[in-house]
């Protein structure tokens, strides 16, 4: 294409975008999209927050603006270690685009003992519908301050999200498709098997139940 035909068309191509409605509102719902969806179950937000709340001491400050509360562990395994807050995951640092690994694999379904701290309260309950339905591993109350972000990774499995806490600058992100996550008691399967990545962009900290799913042969490995 000549420069000056190459000009026309961008010219013409930028007034086709032009001309197009702009959108500002469909960003306040939440949009299905290849690795996102929302399931039928649904969790008593209200209650939720309560919850929340109460047991929000419990937060360990992990620094860099992450904050988690562990709901389930390895059977006998009173307290946390570091291993228990991280895990295998894959990233590309550079414009190389080279992949690389960090951390060490987790056997998610390990992780099988409900934590007794929150025995009578509804997270107890959240859980006992999950493990009806689904294969659980790590179950975490993760928060997220403002102005903060996730790296770009993908994980060995796919995650729950239950937003407790949210607000129209929290987004998730798997691979080219972005979308809002409410915190009205929807549960949401994100495969985080392909990149992705979280971010809270508002003013307000953002707080979910991220629970991963450690199906049998589902997990991806190096």
């Amino acid at each position: 294409m000549s420069r000056v035909a190459s000009t026309q068309a961008d010219a013409k191509q930028m007034q086709t975008w032009l001309n197009h409605k702009f959108d500002t509102e469909s960003v306040a719902r939440f949009k299905a999209g290849p690795g996102i969806q929302k399931l039928q179950l649904k969790f008593d937000i209200d209650k939720l927050r309560q919850c929340y709340r109460d047991m929000q001491g419990q937060l360990e400050d992990l620094g860099s603006g992450f904050h988690v509360m562990a709901l389930t562990r390895r059977p006998g395994v009173e307290h946390p270690t570091p291993e228990d807050n991280c895990g295998r995951f894959w990233t590309r640092v550079d414009d190389s685009y080279a992949e690389v690994p960090r951390d060490i694999m987790v056997d998610e379904s390990a992780y099988s003992e409900f934590n007794p701290l929150f025995a009578d309260t509804y997270l107890a309950e959240v859980y006992e519908q999950l493990i009806a339905r689904f294969p659980i591993g790590r179950m975490r109350v993760l928060g997220k301050d403002p102005y903060n972000c996730n790296s770009w990774h993908r994980d060995p499995e796919p995650r729950l999200h239950i937003p407790i806490i949210s607000n129209p600058g929290s987004l998730f992100v798997v691979n080219h498709h972005c979308t809002h996550l409410p915190a009205d008691g929807s549960v949401y399967f994100t495969d985080t098997r392909g990149y992705h990545t979280a971010l809270n962009g508002g003013e307000e900290s953002r707080v979910h139940i991220v629970a991963a799913l450690p199906y049998a042969g589902q997990q991806v490995s190096d």
